[in-house]
């Protein structure tokens, strides 16, 4: 009977030493109904997270990079913040691109974002021609892989409005309106006009970790770097959730979500129940789409008009309630505690229901 319990309940391939120790623990898996699932989970994070630090990683050998972990990237990932304090990504390259420095320092520099100014190495302004003079940095160009023909290229099809010409070794963009306010202008815009690499990723650095070369950025753009072949597509992360949620769907982005929380929590030395945390990410991500534990997101959706008004701005929830007619049935765990009711979980739970006979009105 038990040997039957045990092939029933347990996954296939797994060798089972001790019957009894796994029934036991399996046991323990379960959760009584009635269980408040929702107050232990956030507990279990909520504890220990008083404890994390304002701390950041720095990324060795890239100027000015600090990436956010500890409480403040906690806070990020729960608020689901569009866009990290620092974005950053963790690319994979294919054989031969990961056993080499040189090829994989080759495709780091195809990946970073180019904008002119970075092959420039001066902006003038010719008045009377009404034009910005672009002269372009040789050696710069040749450390990018970048030759003129392609600097034209994307001058022109960027600049749809102006007269762009290519010289030996500059570049003319001329302004049609003839305007100095607007000459100023366009110098300025010029200085910040992507040329080449991935949009957003500002900063590469490729080191050794383990037997391969991985590329650490700065910035991050999942959906550009998927298009070049020599990225390991596969193992790649980014911080960023919703250009994982745009890219490969919300199951992805919520895989990444309880990964990141796990990391911090592991980094900070603290063993929390990855169930407390995967059941978390899971209401953040049920509807398909991520929303962050504020009173935008999750905390909007609840049904009780007490339950919102205990997590923020109480009084504007309470009037628009009133105006509404909303009824409060007080099914949940915050709106009963408020107003000194048993909550409905565990042993407050179960309801006692009562039947009399017509006649004697006994009990039965």
């Amino acid at each position: 009977m038990e040997r039957d319990w045990i092939k029933k309940n347990l996954p296939e391939g797994i060798e089972i030493k001790d019957k009894k120790l796994a029934k036991e623990r399996y046991s323990k898996m379960h959760m009584d109904p009635g269980e408040a699932v929702g107050v232990i989970a956030a507990t279990s994070l909520g504890e220990p997270g008083t404890q994390l630090t304002m701390r950041t990683f720095h990324m060795v050998g890239v100027a000015e990079v600090n990436v956010t972990l500890g409480l403040p990237r906690l806070i990020e990932i729960l608020d689901a913040r569009k866009v990290p304090s620092t974005p950053t990504m963790h690319i994979y390259l294919k054989k031969p691109y990961n056993k080499s420095k040189d090829k994989s320092d080759l495709v780091a520099q195809r990946i970073k974002q180019t904008v002119l100014e970075d092959i420039s190495s001066e902006f003038t302004m010719d008045m009377s021609a009404s034009s910005v003079i672009v002269k372009l940095d040789k050696h710069a160009m040749d450390r990018r892989s970048i030759n003129i023909d392609t600097v034209y290229a994307q001058l022109k099809k960027s600049l749809k409005s102006n007269t762009v010409v290519k010289k030996t070794a500059s570049i003319e963009i001329k302004d049609t309106d003839k305007d100095i306010k607007k000459l100023f202008k366009l110098k300025e815009k010029l200085k910040d006009m992507f040329v080449s690499g991935v949009s957003g990723i500002s900063d590469v650095l490729a080191f050794k970790e383990g037997d391969e070369f991985i590329i650490q950025t700065l910035g991050s753009n999942l959906k550009g770097i998927s298009l070049i072949d020599e990225i390991d597509f596969n193992r790649t992360k980014t911080n960023n959730f919703y250009e994982i949620h745009d890219t490969l769907g919300i199951e992805a982005a919520r895989e990444a979500m309880l990964n990141e929380v796990l990391y911090i929590l592991d980094k900070e030395g603290m063993a929390v129940d990855e169930r407390h945390i995967a059941l978390i990410v899971d209401v953040m991500t049920r509807d398909g789409v991520i929303k962050g534990i504020t009173r935008h997101g999750i905390t909007k959706e609840k049904e009780s008009v007490l339950a919102r008004a205990a997590f923020e701005i109480p009084i504007n929830h309470l009037v628009e309630a009133s105006v509404r007619g909303e009824i409060d049935k007080l099914d949940s765990v915050v709106e009963n505690v408020m107003i000194n009711q048993p909550v409905p979980i565990g042993t407050g739970l179960p309801e006692l229901f009562v039947k009399m006979t017509k006649g004697d009105k006994k009990w039965v």
